[in-house]
């Protein structure tokens, strides 16, 4: 591995000052901030990635959705903001759960696979130095961590937004994907539970693991080397907001290129009735087979459109988060 060198006088950050717990605590109230924001194009971007499953690709087929901004306000005209904010509550405990793990165990991940691989370069008091490698592997644990805590809610969560509930008042809008109707995350989480058990509960959960181990191993590396690069060449003053906002802004592309294809994998794992696909393999297989190569990045633009300003909220809000976590923690 390859250290990099231009960090040894850097200050460590409020990120490797709090606790595994503040981190936790700071990185779910980060993303709550930001997914109230971004919910409803998370909901467009599942109904189109569901949009023509396991259908051959005709480009004559007039399509329900054919971008994201109409398919947002399709929604609106027939669903109200109501619509376009289904799965929010939902979304909101997945969030806690998935970002408190992805960001919270992040700096404690790179801190024990530095001190088992590089033991050498470790100074009491002093940062971790960044390496990509060592970055990358810890965003992939703390990302698989944070999805299989998460995945019930995700799976509630992905079930509510795909139905569209038109076909009583809209009998000529055609719904997208197999529908699942819940009142709530919790009548989701109770009618999934007893009809499959723990195990539905869990159903899917590998291919959250590979979808959020994807993003995590892309997002928190990418926006680490963006942000130290730019300090490291002083091109923005440290501690700005332009500083996080061209660092998270860069890591929201780079997740929506390396997540997209595991994303449409998970989305229509979690969404299925019975067992129209037998893991995420048999998915992302069948998918490519019947749909082609393209199938895999249906709904890429409205997921840009999602990663690209969650990602700089998440990140930009967990700045603030840290630093209040950090001083919470002092004081006591």
């Amino acid at each position: 591995m390859v250290q990099e060198t231009k960090t040894e006088t850097r200050q460590k950050s409020s990120a490797e000052k709090v606790s595994t717990l503040g981190g936790f605590i700071a990185g779910g109230l980060a993303a709550c901030g930001a997914v109230t924001f971004t919910n409803p194009i998370e909901l467009v971007k599942t109904r189109m990635q569901l949009q023509g499953e396991l259908e051959k690709a005709d480009k004559h087929a007039t399509k329900l959705y054919r971008n994201p901004v109409q398919a947002f306000l399709h929604v609106y005209k027939h669903e109200g903001i109501r619509g376009l904010q289904k799965g929010l509550l939902c979304g909101y405990y997945y969030q806690i759960g998935l970002n408190g793990c992805r960001i919270g165990l992040y700096e404690p991940s790179r801190y024990y696979i530095t001190k088992l691989v590089q033991p050498d370069i470790i100074q009491e008091g002093r940062p971790i130095p960044q390496n990509v490698s060592v970055n990358v592997l810890a965003g992939t644990i703390s990302g698989a961590a944070g999805a299989v805590l998460a995945s019930p809610f995700f799976l509630v969560k992905t079930r509510m937004q795909s139905y569209s509930g038109t076909q009583a008042t809209h009998s000529s809008v055609p719904h997208v994907g197999q529908q699942t109707y819940y009142k709530n995350f919790w009548d989701g989480l109770t009618k999934i539970y007893s009809s499959e058990g723990v195990k539905g509960l869990f159903r899917g959960v590998d291919a959250a693991v590979l979808r959020t181990g994807a993003g995590s191993a892309a997002q928190l590396p990418i926006y680490n080397l963006i942000k130290h690069t730019l300090l490291d060449y002083k091109l923005v003053e440290e501690s700005s907001t332009l500083l996080s906002f061209i660092s998270s802004a860069m890591a929201g592309v780079g997740v929506s290129i390396v997540m997209n294809p595991w994303d449409v994998v998970l989305t229509r794992v979690y969404n299925q009735k019975g067992n129209l696909y037998k893991g995420p393999l048999d998915c992302f297989i069948k998918s490519v087979r019947i749909e082609g190569v393209a199938a895999l990045y249906k709904g890429f633009w409205a997921q840009l459109f999602r990663v690209w300003p969650h990602s700089v909220l998440t990140l930009m809000f967990m700045e603030y988060c840290m630093e209040f976590m950090q001083k919470l923690e002092s004081a006591f």
